[in-house]
C-alpha cells in the first residue's frame, strides 16, 4: 500500500501552499469560516494532483526509467502495475471533483480546469517547447485563482503575475537542471530536453526572474494594494524577495538538485528561514493594520 501512497508524490503537495494566498492577502486569515474553506481546498487539490502526477507517471513511465531517481517511482519500477494505477487516478480525480463540488463558488471549475489541463500536459502538450513550461506555470496560477474562489475574495491581478514569473523561474530552473545532471541522456527522459540548451535556460531564467522581483515590488506599491491594505509597508518585505530569489539562482548554477523546489527550500537553511521571515513579515504588517 505504501507505494500506491507514493504515487500521489506527498512530497509535492507544497505546491498547493498557493491556495492560502488569496487567504493571507485578503487578511482573511482571522476568519474560522474562510481558514476551513482554504484548508478543505489544499486537501482537494492534494488528491486531484495525486491523480494528475499518478496519469503523467503513467504516460512517461518508459522515460522515467532512464531517469536516476525517476526510475524509483512505483509505476516506473513496475512494483505498481499500470492498470491498477489507472484505477486510482480514476478514482481520486472522481473524488476530488465531488468533494470540490461541495465547496462554495466557482471553486470545482478551477478543480475541473486543472485537472483537464494537466491531463493535456501529460498526454501530450510536454512535448511542446516553450508550451510546456507554460503549462506547468499556469497550474501554480490556477491553485493561486482556485484559493480566492474558494472564500470569495478577489485576488489582486500583480499578485497573479508574480505567482506566473516565479512559477516559470521554478520550471525553467528545473528543466536547467535536468539538462545539466542528466546530459546526453537528457532526451530519453524528456523530449523537449533535446530542444533546449543550457543557455538558452538560463536566459530565460533571469529574465523571469528579474520581471519577478520588479512585478512584487511594484505589487506592494500598487496604489489598488496600498488602498486595500491602508499602507506602504510591504515594501519592507522586499529584501526577503530578493534574498529567496538570488538563493535559488546560486543553489541552481552551483548543481543543487532544484528540480524539486520544495526539497531544494526544505534542505536549504537559507531558504528555507527566508521563507520563514517572509512569511511572518507579511503576516506581521498585514496584522498591524487590521
Amino acid at each position: 500500500m505504501i507505494d500506491y501512497f507514493k504515487m500521489l508524490r506527498p512530497q509535492q503537495w507544497g505546491k498547493n501552499l498557493f491556495l492560502f494566498a488569496g487567504l493571507i492577502f485578503s487578511r482573511s486569515f482571522y476568519d474560522l469560516d474562510h481558514v476551513f474553506k482554504s484548508a478543505a481546498a489544499f486537501l482537494v487539490f492534494c488528491l486531484l494532483s495525486g491523480a494528475v502526477y499518478i496519469i503523467n507517471d503513467l504516460a512517461d513511465y518508459q522515460e522515467d526509467q532512464h531517469h536516476p531517481l525517476k526510475s524509483r517511482r512505483p509505476i516506473a519500477s513496475h512494483r505498481v502495475p499500470r492498470g491498477p494505477a489507472a484505477a486510482v487516478a480514476v478514482i481520486l480525480a472522481v473524488i476530488s471533483i465531488a468533494a470540490a463540488a461541495l465547496l462554495p463558488g466557482p471553486f470545482v471549475w478551477t478543480a475541473v480546469i486543472y485537472l483537464l489541463m494537466m491531463t493535456v500536459y501529460s498526454l501530450g502538450m510536454k512535448t511542446v517547447v516553450i508550451l510546456d513550461l507554460l503549462f506547468v506555470a499556469f497550474g501554480y496560477v490556477i491553485r493561486a485563482v482556485a484559493g480566492a474562489l474558494v472564500i470569495g475574495v478577489s485576488i489582486s491581478s500583480w499578485l497573479l503575475i508574480c505567482t506566473l514569473l516565479l512559477a516559470l523561474f521554478l520550471v525553467t530552473a528545473k528543466r536547467r537542471y535536468e539538462i545539466v545532471r542528466l546530459g546526453p541522456e537528457a532526451t530519453r527522459h524528456r523530449r523537449t530536453l533535446g530542444s533546449y540548451t543550457v543557455e538558452f535556460l538560463t536566459q530565460l531564467i533571469t529574465i523571469v526572474a528579474s520581471a519577478c522581483i520588479v512585478a512584487y515590488c511594484l505589487y506592494t506599491l500598487a496604489p489598488e494594494t496600498v488602498a486595500k491594505f491602508h499602507t506602504r509597508n510591504l515594501i519592507f518585505t522586499v529584501p526577503f524577495v530578493l534574498f529567496g530569489v538570488f538563493r535559488y539562482l546560486y543553489l541552481t548554477f552551483q548543481g543543487a538538485e532544484t528540480d524539486t523546489p520544495e526539497k531544494a527550500i526544505i534542505t536549504d537553511p537559507p531558504l528555507l528561514i527566508c521563507l520563514i521571515l517572509w512569511v511572518g513579515s507579511c503576516s506581521l504588517i498585514l496584522t498591524a493594520i487590521r
